[in-house]
């Protein structure tokens, strides 16, 4: 495993445990930001909310929390463990070497309820957290859509979560529900709207996106009426939320970012390297599948014989 241990040794972080141990630990948030501030060098201005404690699933002993940052309008999430005696905290991954090592990014991914194409229950899941006025959204979009489905017919499903960059998009948020509303009336007219929006990206601005949207609706077998009540409901505004704040737990904070099977990849990729990338874990899950336990790793002994 990779991890970055602080040791804490003058400055307690936990509060009186009580006779009978707790399965989490109870923190001074006060405390815990005011080190942190001072390990992560946050600056000031940088806005701090740190949840309670939470037994972590992956690193036994320890608890892991999450601490919220905020700056300029945009957010980052960052996980720590803490050891259950208040002396050390633990910055890094926990790999499991009886699963995946992208298993803890797994549980978090959840991928029902949303738009996908390609084959269900596929050897190779990606999953896309895009904002539609990203124009290097639009880059990896095209060399996906153009490519994946006719190399790879039935050995990759695509799915996509709305994470609109609002600080710097001002319609991508907006565009993100209409998605949503459209995926709701016809799950396939949304693979429509999202070819449609990207290569018209750059004609669109915050103003005239409703009017385009609508004007394009017929063309995309949409019913305008139905889809104009949900956007100016703001019926589908939650879902898009929702994935925003889980790609903030996962530690998103640029877009294109992609998760193929667990495995974290930013920015727009060429073809080829995608393509490799996808035979790689394609050949990886037919071996996995063949030997099971016979293939777990085998650590070495240090010193032993």
């Amino acid at each position: 495993m990779k991890l970055a241990t602080f040791l804490l040794a003058t400055l307690s972080l936990f509060a009186q445990t009580p006779a009978k141990p707790s399965p989490s630990a109870t923190i001074d948030k006060a405390a815990l930001e005011a080190y942190l501030r001072h390990a992560e060098l946050w600056i000031p201005q940088v806005g701090v909310s740190i949840d309670d404690p939470q037994p972590s699933a992956y690193l036994p002993g320890f608890s892991e929390v999450a601490v919220h940052l905020s700056y300029n309008g945009q957010s980052k999430d960052e996980h720590y463990y803490i050891s259950q005696n208040g002396k050390s905290i633990v910055k890094g991954d926990v790999y499991d070497l009886t699963k995946s090592p992208f298993q803890s990014t797994l549980d978090r991914l959840k991928t029902s309820s949303q738009p996908s194409y390609g084959k269900a229950g596929a050897p190779v899941s990606i999953v896309v957290f895009g904002d539609f006025q990203c124009p290097v959204c639009k880059v990896e979009a095209d060399v996906m859509r153009k490519n994946l489905l006719q190399t790879f017919p039935d050995k990759v499903q695509v799915i996509f979560k709305d994470f609109p960059l609002e600080s710097i998009h001002p319609w991508a948020r907006a565009a993100s529900d209409v998605g949503r509303c459209i995926y709701k009336q016809d799950p396939q007219a949304f693979w429509k709207y999202h070819d449609w929006i990207y290569e018209n990206q750059e004609s669109i601005t915050p103003d005239t996106l409703n009017s385009k949207v609508m004007a394009w609706a017929p063309t995309g077998g949409v019913d305008a009426i139905q889809l104009g009540r949900c956007v100016d409901g703001k019926t589908t505004d939650s879902e898009v939320a929702e994935n925003m704040a889980e790609g903030r737990a996962l530690g998103v904070d640029a877009t294109p970012t992609l998760y193929l099977n667990g495995r974290k990849l930013v920015g727009a990729m060429e073809w080829p390297m995608l393509q490799q990338l996808v035979t790689l874990e394609i050949e990886h899950q037919a071996t996995a599948a063949k030997c099971e336990e016979a293939c777990l790793v085998n650590i070495p002994k240090i010193g032993g014989k």
